[in-house]
């Protein structure tokens, strides 16, 4: 019976060596090492369209942390007490009698017909002020925070597979003319289910936005220059995450503060136009035309000449014109092994990291709203950013990232363990002094715990678009993304519950940091390394050894495929038996070699 070949997979060689004609070109699709360097490299016209992607990193952030704003709870005092609510007295005293006093303050401190309102944020007025959402209204606040993000994870999850099948233009392009009407919609709400049904469908484009200039800009970047390119991106968010608040004190209220973030994305809209479509993806998905009509044009801008093909790109893609395009979908990466491990090793430290963050976050924070505390946020994300690359640099992507895993699992389990241990043991017969000490304690653990988890949040988010191929790189790098967006969500769900069940939810956060830090060595090392474009390539990735002595139970070269396993898998089932997914020119310890 003869064999199937399967989008991705690289035929086997012939008895004699050499590689039937059937196979993918190796020139055309080694685009790092070939394409790339014949093209002038890293030259004017990437650094070019990398800025332009690091320009709506501004608007992003600015609509990531407008909840603070337009949801945040105002101080409240009653201007005109009811005086003829008396019927509530009995409730009162039987949940006082009933042990549930704190319920009872909140009741008698909810019984007023008239508020008044000030906001700590900079704004007069807000989507809570607006229509009084407190006491018994409070509970639509989180809904709204939750639509939010719940539109961000269903965007990531459904735009990363079409970026895949269309492209990423396509779907940026379509994107961001949703968000301008979405976006300018919630400024015009006339109910709070209005806003929060537009805020989930604003959350579903910007997270399409995100992801697809995410993917961009990763994919026109040399290996030496991916990390510090991506690193910038992020810096960007968190100084718009700054600028937040000078933003929210010009505009004073939120209908102008919803309409100043979202207008400025019509800037966007010539990108259609200025922005081409990733080279990777055209040649790997096989349109050759359009991969041509690129090439020519970067070589163009960066002044290459193009007559003397002595590398033969050109005349193999001559070659190759009249090939039809393929699809690609995330959903075959079920059909893998090594890769499907790293993608759910990555996405349960995605969040793990973002979950986590919220814990400590909060045992800093007490509810506070104040400015010094949203800096303090901001900062301690800036100092992430900036101790990230260092780190980076001399331990590698898993070595940076099981660095900032372990001191995370450190901070939680010194917060929740270490604090028990100092009121039992301690010699202090104080009472004030002892609180006073484990206060101190929890928030230098908290601003440790902030600090690792943002940088595993963001590294892990990195690491996951280095090791997903080419084909499936959108859906790999949504289902990161759409992780993170499940570990934010804890924050509003705590918030709805009235942080019932938070040390039980900080434990289990925590449980998961050890997890992780047990999972983090089998990934594979990938800094320096030519992004994979074929699922064969993401399948060949192998884990490299942290320790020197590791080295000799690795298997040999030739052993690899055999050390991969992947005969027991679907995808593998339906190839020539002699035939592994792992390409030749992989190693054990996940190294290409030419």
């Amino acid at each position: 019976m003869d064999a199937v070949q399967l989008d991705g997979l690289e035929p086997p060689p012939e008895e004699n060596g050499s590689v039937s004609q059937s196979a993918p070109h190796k020139r055309l699709s080694q685009v790092d090492t070939v394409v790339l360097p014949f093209l002038g490299g890293f030259g004017r016209y990437q650094r070019r369209l990398v800025a332009l992607t690091w320009i709506p990193a501004f608007l992003i952030s600015f609509s990531q942390f407008s909840d603070h704003f337009l949801l945040g709870q105002p101080d409240r005092k009653c201007v005109r007490p009811d005086q003829n609510r008396t019927s509530s007295a009995r409730d009162i005293f039987d949940l006082i009698a009933t042990g549930n006093g704190a319920e009872s303050s909140n009741i008698t401190a909810c019984v007023c017909p008239e508020w008044r309102f000030e906001l700590q944020s900079g704004l007069q007025q807000n989507v809570v002020t607006k229509w009084t959402l407190v006491c018994d209204g409070e509970w639509k606040v989180h809904i709204a925070k939750f639509s939010l993000l719940v539109g961000s994870i269903v965007g990531y999850l459904l735009m990363g597979a079409m970026a895949d099948w269309l492209g990423r233009i396509p779907v940026l392009l379509v994107s961001v003319l949703s968000v301008l009407v979405f976006g300018l919609a919630v400024a015009f709400s006339v109910d709070m289910a209005m806003f929060s049904t537009l805020r989930f469908f604003e959350g579903f484009c910007l997270a399409a936005i995100r992801l697809s200039l995410y993917v961009l800009r990763i994919e026109l970047c040399l290996p030496a220059w991916r990390f510090s390119m991506t690193l910038i991106a992020n810096l960007i968010i968190v100084i718009g995450q700054l600028l937040m608040p000078g933003l929210a004190a010009l505009c004073r209220d939120w209908q102008i503060l919803q309409i100043v973030i979202i207008a400025p994305f019509v800037l966007m809209l010539p990108y259609v136009w200025m922005f081409p479509e990733s080279l990777r993806w055209l040649l790997v998905t096989q349109h050759y035309k359009r991969a041509k009509q690129q090439m020519y044009r970067i070589a163009h801008s960066n002044s290459i000449a193009t007559a003397t093909d002595s590398s033969g790109i050109l005349s193999e893609l001559e070659a190759e014109l009249q090939q039809k395009p393929k699809t690609y979908c995330v959903t075959q990466i079920t059909g893998t092994r090594n890769l499907w491990k790293n993608t759910v090793v990555l996405c349960v430290n995605s969040l793990t990291g973002y979950g986590i963050h919220h814990c400590f976050a909060r045992s800093v924070l007490e509810g506070s709203a104040s400015h010094l505390h949203y800096y303090a946020l901001a900062a301690i994300a800036i100092s992430s950013c900036l101790v990230l690359f260092p780190v980076v640099a001399g331990f590698g992507r898993r070595g940076g990232l099981l660095t900032f895993m372990i001191i995370t699992a450190l901070a939680s389990l010194l917060q929740l363990g270490l604090l028990n241990l100092i009121g039992k043991y301690s010699l202090l017969h104080d009472a004030v002094l002892q609180d006073t000490l484990n206060q101190r304690f929890s928030h230098a653990f908290s601003i440790i715990g902030m600090f690792s988890s943002h940088a595993v949040s963001t590294l892990s988010i990195f690491y996951c678009a280095e090791i997903t191929p080419t084909v499936i790189r959108g859906g790999g790098v949504g289902l990161v993304l759409a992780s993170a967006g499940f570990g934010m969500l804890t924050a509003p769900l705590m918030e709805l519950h009235n942080q019932k069940g938070f040390f039980l939810h900080h434990v289990i956060l925590t449980c998961c940091t050890l997890l992780c830090t047990i999972c983090i060595p089998l990934l594979p090392e990938t800094a320096g390394q030519p992004l994979p474009e074929t699922i064969a390539e993401g399948e060949g990735l192998l884990r490299q050894p942290i320790l020197p002595g590791e080295q000799h139970h690795l298997l040999a070269r030739t052993e690899v495929r055999e050390y991969s396993r992947v005969q027991d898998t679907p995808l593998h089932q339906v190839v020539n038996p002699g035939n592994g997914l792992v390409p030749s020119n992989s190693t054990a310890n996940g190294m290409r070699t030419s």
